[in-house]
């Protein structure tokens, strides 16, 4: 399973396309489409969209081979899509170690998706644009995003 057209526009649409380096919501140095820097990584001159897009071709493989990796029972394109986002989002640290990757392997696929809503921390702060990457996440999960793309 691949991330779908809807996941990868949400993604974008969350992670927004910038040139320069900027600390994201964690403090973390990033570019691109949300492309978390390694200590290897400098980009004094900024890049470019094309140059952005394939790093985030790359991390959205990672962040698929995580998901595929990790979970043991079948999904729908928009649970995929959601959990993709979510390790994306995250990393794959945070859902290996998850209750949602437990509820999830376990097969109780509701309780599973609920927890993507427990995720819209910055540290110890609620984060306002976190809380809506969520339930926009937790959309997909539910199907919504697809019926409403089908009802267009």
């Amino acid at each position: 399973m691949q991330l779908s057209a809807a996941g990868m526009e949400l993604l974008k649409l969350w992670e927004g396309y910038r040139e320069r380096t900027y600390l994201d919501v964690a403090g973390v140095p990033t570019i691109g489409y949300g492309h978390r820097l390694l200590a290897c990584e400098h980009f004094p001159q900024g890049i470019g969209e094309a140059q952005a897009a394939e790093m985030l071709a790359r991390d959205v493989r990672s962040a698929q081979q995580t998901v595929q990796r990790l979970v043991k029972v079948a999904l729908t394109q928009g649970q995929f899509d959601a959990l993709v986002d979510f390790v994306f989002n995250l990393g794959q640290g945070k859902l290996a170690g998850s209750t949602l990757l437990k509820e999830l392997n376990a097969g109780e696929y509701q309780a599973a998706g609920e927890q993507l809503l427990r995720w819209d921390h910055a540290g110890a702060q609620e984060n306002a644009s976190l809380k809506a990457r969520r339930m926009a996440e937790f959309e997909l999960w539910r199907g919504v995003g697809s019926r409403r793309e089908a009802a267009a």
